[in-house]
C-alpha cells in the first residue's frame, strides 16, 4: 500500500457487506484526508508523509472496524424501526395507523410533487441552456455548474430520502480533487456514472410524484366520501347519488358504507409504506456510487 488509490481499495474490500452509502462515506472521508496530508508533500518525503498520514488515520481495516460499529450503534437511519411483536392478521393490517413509516411516507410523497417540479425544472432547463450555450466558451463553465448542481441535488435529496423514508444515504458528497484545472474537472463530471444517474432521477421524480398524487387523492377522496356520506345524508339531508332523480342511501347500510372508507383508508396506508419502500431501493440505486 504506497499510494492513496490502494488504501482506498483496501478499505473498499475491508467494507465489503456494508451498507454502500457507508461505503461511500467512508471513501470520501479517507480520500479527502490523505488528499489533504500529501498537499506538500514532494516525490522525496512523499512516501514517509503518506505513511504518517495513515498511521494517524488508522489502517483501511481500522477504518472500516470504525465505520461499522459507528453504523451499528447510532443505528442511523432506523428511527422507524420497531421491535416485532407477534401480532394476528387483524392487528397486522390495522396497526399501519401506528406505523410512522406509512406515516413519513405519506409525508415524503406529499413533498416529492414540490421537490420533483423544482428538480425537473432544473434539470431541463440546466441541460437546455447547457446545450445551447456550448457555441460560447461561457457555456463550458455554465455546463460545469450544472453537473456539481446535479450533484448537490443528489446529497439533499439524500437526506430528505433517509429522514422520511429510513433508507440510509450518503451524509457527504463525493471527494472532489483538488488542484485541477476547470476542463480536468468537468472531464471528470462528464465521466462519472453518478451524475447521470443523479440527472435521471431528478426527472423521473415529477412524473413519479404525479402518480403519487393521483393514488393519494384517489384513495382518500373515495375514502373520505364514504365517511362523510351518514352525515350529508342524516344531518344535511342531501342525496349522495344522482341517477336521473336523487338517491338516498338505505339507514341500515351506512355503517357499511363507513367501514368500507375505513378499510380503504387502511388499505392506502399500506400501499404507501409500500411505495415509501420501493422508493427508498430506487432512490438508493440512482443516488449512491458505486
Amino acid at each position: 500500500m504506497n499510494n492513496i488509490k490502494d488504501y482506498l481499495q483496501e478499505l473498499k474490500a475491508a467494507l465489503a457487506g456494508a451498507d454502500p452509502a457507508t461505503i461511500q462515506d467512508a471513501l470520501s472521508d479517507a480520500e479527502e484526508y490523505l488528499t489533504d496530508a500529501l498537499l506538500t508533500a514532494n516525490a522525496e518525503n512523499r512516501p514517509e508523509i503518506f505513511s504518517q498520514a495513515v498511521a494517524q488515520y488508522g489502517s483501511p481495516q481500522e477504518v472500516a472496524t470504525a465505520y461499522v460499529e459507528a453504523e451499528t450503534r447510532l443505528s442511523s437511519p432506523q428511527p422507524f424501526v420497531q421491535k416485532k411483536k407477534k401480532r394476528s392478521l387483524l392487528g397486522h393490517f390495522f396497526g399501519i395507523y401506528t406505523d410512522t413509516r406509512a406515516w413519513s411516507a405519506l409525508l415524503f410523497m406529499l413533498i416529492s410533487v414540490v421537490t420533483g417540479t423544482v428538480y425537473f425544472s432544473w434539470a431541463v432547463a440546466g441541460l437546455s441552456l447547457s446545450i445551447s450555450f456550448l457555441i460560447f466558451i461561457f457555456g463550458l463553465f455554465f455546463l460545469l455548474f450544472f453537473l456539481y448542481s446535479l450533484r448537490g441535488i443528489g446529497l439533499l435529496e439524500g437526506r430528505i430520502v433517509e429522514a422520511l423514508l429510513g433508507v440510509r444515504m450518503p451524509h457527504r458528497p463525493l471527494f472532489k480533487p483538488r488542484g485541477l484545472k476547470w476542463t480536468e474537472q468537468l472531464k471528470l463530471l462528464l465521466k462519472d456514472k453518478n451524475v447521470w444517474l443523479t440527472l435521471g432521477y431528478t426527472l423521473l421524480q415529477l412524473p413519479l410524484s404525479l402518480i403519487y398524487l393521483t393514488l393519494i387523492a384517489a384513495f382518500l377522496g373515495v375514502s373520505l366520501g364514504a365517511f362523510s356520506i351518514p352525515f350529508f345524508q342524516n344531518v344535511l339531508h342531501l342525496p349522495v347519488i344522482y341517477i336521473n332523480t336523487p338517491l338516498f342511501l338505505p339507514d341500515w347500510s351506512l355503517p357499511l358504507v363507513v367501514i368500507g372508507g375505513i378499510l380503504l383508508f387502511t388499505i392506502m396506508l399500506h400501499m404507501i409504506k409500500g411505495i415509501g419502500i420501493l422508493h427508498g431501493k430506487w432512490a438508493k440505486l440512482m443516488l449512491v456510487s458505486d
